[in-house]
């Protein structure tokens, strides 16, 4: 599982709220990736120009 820090305000999340990458998914060149809240209890949906846009990965968990 990867872990995910905003960059910026996003999508109505403060800058440095941590999020947890739940999935990855491509299809037909384009890919999405679903993301939840360090609580679990928020998701959001977007794609690899979002992420790169406005996250930073932190960690890598095994």
């Amino acid at each position: 599982m990867k872990v995910y820090r905003l960059k910026r305000q996003f999508d109505g999340y403060k800058k440095g709220t941590q999020f947890y990458m739940i999935s990855e998914s491509e299809f037909i060149g384009v890919k999405e990736f679903v993301l939840r809240t360090e609580d679990l209890t928020n998701r959001i949906a977007i794609n690899e120009n979002e992420l790169l846009k406005n996250f930073t990965l932190i960690k890598e968990i095994f």
